[in-house]
């Protein structure tokens, strides 16, 4: 349910651009953005900090986009996060202490200070990928090609990696685990 509510502004757009047009569909997303900061303020009384910065880019690109009637700006605006995310994952690394994978899922999953690292690092490579294949996107097709790419691409593409990323604890896990009982 997290994930469809994180992906709100995202099929607003979609939504809107089938019906409208790219510019209608930045004026729709950069509302969505926001509604969607208000509904998580309204329903857990705290901000997600990857919907703001979200919503930052958007309002940003968005207000570019509407402002130079250049549908450019609002198509590199998933690049822009996915790269700055990566950045800040790879960053992590070496600042405070723990990789950022680890400081979010250290409660539901133990693993050890060089698995974090890895697996930190598998999503670095994973956003900076993600951020490339939009560009490669948007230059190489259609703005309706995009448009799909963005929702069902980029969507499909996470869920598939989350999934992977799932097996993989999972066996690190089970490793952990088999190795804890021998020890014993």
């Amino acid at each position: 349910m997290q994930l469809l509510f994180d992906f709100f502004p995202v099929v607003a757009f979609f939504i809107a651009f089938k019906l409208y047009d790219m510019f209608v569909a930045t004026a729709v997303i950069i509302v969505a953005a926001v509604l969607q900061i208000a509904i998580h303020w309204l329903w857990k009384r705290s901000f997600n900090r990857m919907h703001i910065v979200s919503a930052l880019l958007i309002l940003i690109f968005g207000g570019i986009t509407l402002t130079f009637r250049n549908e450019l700006f609002i198509q590199w605006k998933p690049t822009v996060l996915y790269w700055l995310f990566a950045a800040v994952f790879l960053a992590s690394q070496y600042v405070g202490g723990k990789p950022i994978v680890q400081r979010i899922m250290q409660e539901v999953v133990q693993l050890e200070a060089r698995q974090w690292r890895k697996l930190n690092l598998m999503w670095v490579v994973f956003f900076a990928v993600l951020g490339a294949l939009n560009l490669y996107v948007v230059y190489q097709f259609t703005e309706d090609t995009w448009v799909n790419f963005k929702l069902f691409g980029l969507l499909g593409l996470t869920l598939a990696f989350a999934m992977l990323q799932g097996i993989w604890l999972a066996r690190k896990a089970a490793a952990s685990s088999t190795e804890s009982r021998q020890d014993v």
